[in-house]
C-alpha cells in the first residue's frame, strides 16, 4: 500500500473549515511532508454538520524510486488555522495497522478536498 486516505467528519453542531493541508507527522518525524501543489482546491473546504473531508497522502514511491525507507506505527495529524501559519487545536492520532506503513523520502499530502473522489485522484 502506498496511499492512504484521511477522512475527518464534522461532528459539532455549525460548520467548520478545513484550511490548506494536513499537517501530518508519522513517528518520529521532524518535519511534515510537502504538500502537492496542484491539489489545491478553488476554495476553502467547508464542512456542514455530518459532512466529512478528505486529503490524500502518498507514502512512498510506486516505482520503488524513494530512498530511506522505514516502517512508522504511529500518527499525528495536525489541522491548520485560517493563516496557514499556525496548528489549531491538538494533533489527532488515527489508528494505523498493527504492522505499520512503509513510508520513504517521496512521502506528499494534497490539501484538503471536499470531495473523497477529488483526494484519491492524486
Amino acid at each position: 500500500m502506498n496511499h492512504m486516505l484521511l477522512t475527518v467528519t464534522n461532528t459539532g453542531s455549525r460548520s467548520c473549515y478545513l484550511y490548506g493541508y494536513p499537517a501530518v507527522r508519522f513517528g518520529e518525524a521532524q518535519a511534515v511532508p510537502p504538500v502537492i501543489g496542484d491539489s489545491k482546491p478553488q476554495a476553502v473546504v467547508t464542512l456542514a454538520p455530518g459532512e466529512s473531508g478528505y486529503a490524500s497522502v502518498n507514502l512512498s514511491a510506486t516505482d520503488g524510486s524513494g530512498t530511506h525507507g522505514h516502517t512508522v506505527k504511529s500518527l499525528t495529524v495536525y489541522f491548520q488555522g485560517r493563516s496557514g501559519n499556525e496548528s489549531v487545536g491538538t494533533g489527532a492520532h488515527p489508528s494505523l495497522p498493527a504492522q505499520g506503513l512503509y513510508v520513504d523520502d517521496s512521502l506528499k499530502v494534497t490539501y484538503w478536498q471536499q470531495s473523497m473522489d477529488d483526494a484519491v485522484g492524486w
